[in-house]
C-alpha cells in the first residue's frame, strides 16, 4: 500500500485509517471550538492565535483578515453561547482539512439564538493547527432544518 494517510504519515500494517480520521476529527473541531472559545470570552490574542496569518474570512458583510477577525473582540465577547451541530470533517490532503458544521448562538444581551452554516479550512503547522479560510453563511430561518 502506497500513499500518505491523513496524518502525512506512510501507513504501517497496524495503520487503520479510521483511527486516523478519529484523530484528525479530534484535532480539527477542537482547533475550531478554540476560536468560539476566543468569541465568547472575547480574548483576541487567542483568536489570533487560532488563525494563519494569511487567514481570510468571507461573511455577509464583506471578507476579513486575520487582524479585522480579531479586532472584532476589542469590546470584549462578541457571543454568549453557542452549539455546534451536523460537523462533518474531510481531510485535505497530509496538511490540509476541512469542517463544516451548523452553529447555533446568542449575541450578548441577546435572547433570540441566531444560526449560520460555517465551512473553515485548516493547515497544520509545526506548533499545530492554523484556520487559512473561513465562510459563514446565514442560515434562513423560514426553513426547517433536516
Amino acid at each position: 500500500m502506497s500513499g500518505l494517510f491523513l496524518n502525512g504519515m506512510a501507513p504501517t500494517d497496524s495503520s487503520d485509517p479510521s483511527d486516523d480520521h478519529r484523530r484528525l476529527s479530534h484535532e480539527i473541531e477542537s482547533a475550531e471550538r478554540a476560536v468560539w472559545t476566543a468569541l465568547l470570552q472575547g480574548d483576541s490574542q487567542a483568536d489570533l492565535a487560532a488563525l494563519a496569518p494569511d487567514f481570510l474570512g468571507v461573511y455577509p458583510d464583506g471578507f476579513a483578515d486575520r487582524a479585522a477577525h480579531a479586532d472584532q473582540l476589542a469590546d470584549g465577547a462578541t457571543i454568549a453561547s453557542y452549539a455546534l451541530d451536523d460537523i462533518q470533517i474531510r481531510g485535505l490532503g497530509p496538511d490540509h482539512a476541512l469542517i463544516v458544521y451548523r452553529a447555533t448562538y446568542l449575541r450578548p444581551a441577546s435572547d433570540t439564538a441566531e444560526m449560520m452554516y460555517v465551512s473553515s479550512i485548516w493547515q497544520r503547522h509545526p506548533d499545530g493547527w492554523r484556520n487559512i479560510f473561513s465562510q459563514d453563511t446565514p442560515a434562513d430561518p423560514t426553513r426547517s432544518v433536516p
